[in-house]
């Protein structure tokens, strides 16, 4: 029988964090989780759609145990504000759904300079989980999901002269580096959790062609663009339901069989049950993820370092 929300086992007494959450993916990812008793943190940037996302799953999980804080990705000082609050509040956490993002807007830059794309789905989910890192490392075996995309395959790793694109933009070109940034994340992750000898995992996660505002907010930064209208209308005709493509980052976040490392994907690329998918190595995959690493901190002036974190999590 494929796998689907009652297969989550009770997740009573543990906190989840999810960013992204006042809609598609993040919203039925909220739901999914409090449906099964944990508390869950919904991080995300627009309030006012928040508050609405929160009523809705109120309305389908009345017994829901949910906690709304502003998180822009696109704000390093958002970014830290928001890790604070949860650390003052929350000595642990037990799942980190880093889900937000946005897809082949056109060329802007976040409050620190950074281009948009990269500085919102990966770097900000970067300084994110850093900074969380000791109330991760608190909890009983936690695991932290990065969401990617399909559009991985078509990235280019971080280039380190010039992760940003300048003078070399273009919107799937973008969102492409970001997501394959996501992969390799979760993958450097999962090696600093391997070499502190520690039981949080990193695991990794795409929805497949899933039928959000993700592709209809594409099209309308863009005024129109003819790839982002196809992949709109295909979606619309053909995509999954959001509640279905949250199903892999689900599975990676609660399955108790999932290993740090695996990678959760519909079993047909982009459609079908949620199942363990296959890491393809790339060469030179080691040399794109330390690359990364070096980027990631040096933009964000935040170090990510588990050793360091799980003292930190022991004082």
């Amino acid at each position: 029988m494929a796998w689907n929300t009652t297969n989550i086992p009770p997740q009573s007494g543990r906190t989840a964090v999810v960013t992204g959450a006042n809609g598609g993916l993040g919203l039925e990812t909220t739901r999914a989780l409090a449906g099964a008793g944990a508390h869950v943190v919904m991080a995300c940037h627009n309030m006012a759609k928040a508050s609405i996302a929160e009523a809705d799953v109120r309305r389908t999980c009345p017994s829901a145990s949910l906690e709304l804080l502003p998180l822009d990705l696109g704000s390093l000082a958002s970014v830290r504000e928001a890790a604070c609050t949860i650390l003052d509040q929350h000595e642990r956490i037990d799942i980190l759904v880093n889900n937000a993002g946005v897809m082949a807007i056109p060329e802007r830059r976040t409050e620190d300079g950074f281009e948009m794309q990269f500085g919102v789905n990966h770097l900000g989910h970067f300084a994110f989980t850093a900074l969380l890192l000791p109330a991760l490392l608190r909890a009983d075996a936690a695991r932290v999901v990065s969401v990617t995309s399909t559009a991985h395959h078509m990235g280019r790793p971080v280039d380190a002269a010039n992760p940003h694109l300048e003078g070399h933009y273009g919107p799937w070109k973008a969102y492409g580096q970001s997501k394959l940034a996501n992969f390799h994340f979760a993958l450097g992750l999962q090696q600093q959790f391997d070499r502190a000898a520690v039981q949080t995992a990193s695991l990794i996660a795409h929805p497949g062609l899933s039928n959000t505002d993700l592709q209809a907010a594409s099209v309308r930064e863009n005024g129109g663009g003819a790839s982002q209208t196809f992949f709109h209308m295909l979606a619309g005709r053909t995509g999954m339901s959001a509640a279905t493509g949250a199903l892999p980052q689900l599975r990676a976040a609660t399955d108790p069989t999932a290993k740090g490392g695996q990678f959760y994907a519909p079993r047909f690329v982009n459609f079908g049950a949620p199942v363990h998918r296959p890491v393809l190595r790339r060469i030179g995959l080691a040399k794109a993820i330390d690359t990364l690493w070096d980027v990631s901190q040096r933009e964000t002036g935040t170090t990510l370092d588990v050793a360091s974190a799980l003292a930190e999590s022991r004082a």
